[in-house]
């Protein structure tokens, strides 16, 4: 039998980490196939995007196009629908592949380590507008933050990374997620921002290393380790190989955004344990329903 991982119980910094590479490698064939089976088309609608917005762009910032003028042709619309069908084909995947992997979450918690897989689907279509709706408002937040100065963007930080778990785990409207997520994090503010920090650094590195091929190819094509530097291929951008490396760097990053939509469940169900018990309450009435 698969182990099963509490989640509603208090946990220390090095616990929420180990825990989070815990579930994902008991859970991992399940949980990203039915990911994949929910938001799996958005995903590939955002590839196609990718695909389509790099051909765009490729011939605008192509060096040897500039030099032969060569862009009489090109097309400010197209650039735009290119844009804007990368930025909501990323909007529509990354909503439904974290709410998906929530409500996963959510369905592993209560049914003791087993998930409704009709229920997952169901809940996340009834969920789709609150989570467009709290990404726009937490993002907005965020840039906002970032405009005033760069520490501001510390304090928000923490409660934007707790939204959505508010959102799927209590059942709070948008409006009413957003703001209680000031109030859950009050006490551990500290700890909770050297714990999303430490989990960003790990992504991060892990997400280069993906996107590490894409850069050495570029740096070959175009003779930097040659001593003879091709400025016909500098930012050659709908250079098909390039973009099949970079399809794959996108797609493993958009699965290793995985690892922090976890982790941040985990904090959340730490700060919620901390402030409210609500683990400890329902474990001590299982054990008295059990003497019963």
């Amino acid at each position: 039998m698969k182990q099963y991982i509490e989640f509603k119980k208090q946990r220390e910094l090095g616990e929420i980490l180990s825990d989070t590479f815990a579930f994902l490698r008991h859970e991992f064939k399940p949980f990203i196939t039915i990911i994949l089976k929910v938001s799996g088309p958005y995903i590939l609608f955002f590839l196609i995007s990718l695909v389509f917005y790099m051909y765009t762009v490729g011939d605008v910032f192509n060096f040897a196009n500039i030099q032969s003028n060569s862009l009489d042709n090109f097309s400010p619309l197209l650039m735009l629908i290119a844009l804007l069908l990368f930025a909501i084909s990323g909007l529509l995947a990354y909503v439904f592949a974290n709410s998906t992997a929530m409500h996963y979450i959510k369905s592993y918690i209560n049914y003791g380590g087993r998930i409704d897989e009709f229920e997952i689907k169901q809940e996340v279509k009834d969920t789709f507008w609150s989570f467009i709706g709290l990404g726009i408002l937490k993002w907005i937040v965020l840039i906002f933050a970032i405009m005033l100065c760069f520490f501001p963007v510390f304090y928000f930080i923490v409660p934007m990374a707790m939204v959505f778990s508010i959102l799927v785990f209590e059942k709070r409207d948008a409006m009413d997620s957003f703001n209680y997520s000031f109030s859950l994090i009050k006490d551990e503010f500290w700890v909770t921002l050297a714990t999303i920090i430490i989990i960003g650094i790990i992504v991060m590195v892990a997400s280069y290393a993906f996107g590490l091929p894409a850069g050495i190819y570029s740096i070959i094509k175009m003779g930097i380790f040659s001593g003879e530097v091709d400025p016909g291929n500098m930012l050659s951008f709908s250079d098909p190989i390039y973009i099949i490396l970079n399809i794959v760097s996108y797609a493993a990053r958009f699965l290793l955004n995985l690892i922090t939509v976890v982790a941040y469940v985990f904090i959340y169900f730490n700060l919620n344990e901390r402030k409210n018990f609500t683990g400890t309450f329902e474990q001590i009435q299982r054990i008295g329903n059990t003497e019963e």
